[in-house]
């Protein structure tokens, strides 16, 4: 599922967004709630693309992990520097984090430094509201300065039937080259069909706090729907 950010007025080098689970899933299935975005230069083609998220996977301790990583346009891993927590499986994008269901995190991703890897590098970080703690994973080396194709997503390998778990995502923002914050007034919805592995009953919605996306749900919205961000939150 997708919730893709309407394009920003003008270009952007940071972009951020909170997110909540509800209620931890319940099988032992790999669950990816990422926010996503684009690497651009100017007038130059895509520089790939990142995602940082958190995870329900079971190979990690508590089933709970957080991941930065990348590809490359054209295809294969963006590289990046290391890891700043260990990781249980040695994956060089996803180490061990604790997060707690029905806590706030935010998610962030630039801005981009120039002077840092072969092509420059973007860290990828998460803020645990909370607390305050903020935690740098790592940086991935890609081209920069400026940020698109910003998007929501959760990536679900559980059944389609197996108990129904939630994400809220919440407070869109982008931070401008000029150093201003705006935020996305909308964003439009998109499903993976069941011919390529999706399922019917999940959902996106809006509920007054944030857009939530759902698995074994009625489906009530629409792909290619925009659901206004909530006027609460901005």
């Amino acid at each position: 599922m997708h919730l893709i950010w309407e394009s920003p007025p003008r270009p952007v080098r940071e972009v951020s967004v909170v997110i909540e689970i509800p209620v931890a899933p319940k099988v032992d299935q790999l669950y990816f709630w990422a926010l996503q975005a684009g690497f651009r230069r100017r007038g130059s083609p895509s520089l790939g693309a990142g995602h940082i998220g958190l995870q329900w996977h079971p190979s990690y301790p508590e089933s709970t992990a957080a991941n930065w990583g990348g590809y490359a346009t054209g295809g294969g891993e963006l590289g990046g520097s290391p890891l700043a927590m260990p990781s249980a499986l040695g994956n060089a994008n996803t180490g061990d984090y604790r997060w707690l269901p029905a806590h706030r995190y935010r998610l962030s991703i630039g801005p981009w430094h120039a002077d840092d890897g072969p092509t420059g590098s973007w860290p990828g970080a998460i803020t645990d509201l909370a607390s305050g703690d903020r935690v740098e994973i790592r940086r991935l080396f890609a081209g920069g300065p400026e940020l698109g194709d910003i998007s929501m997503w959760s990536e679900v390998f559980a059944r389609c039937d197996d108990p129904s778990v939630a994400v809220r995502w919440s407070d869109p923002t982008w931070v401008f080259d000029d150093g201003s914050l705006g935020w996305p007034g909308s964003a439009r919805v998109n499903y993976q069909t069941r011919a390529d592995g999706g399922c019917d009953n999940t959902d996106c919605s809006s509920d007054g706090e944030g857009l939530v996306q759902v698995t074994n749900a009625t489906r009530a919205t629409p792909a290619g729907t925009h659901l206004v961000v909530p006027d609460s939150l901005i």
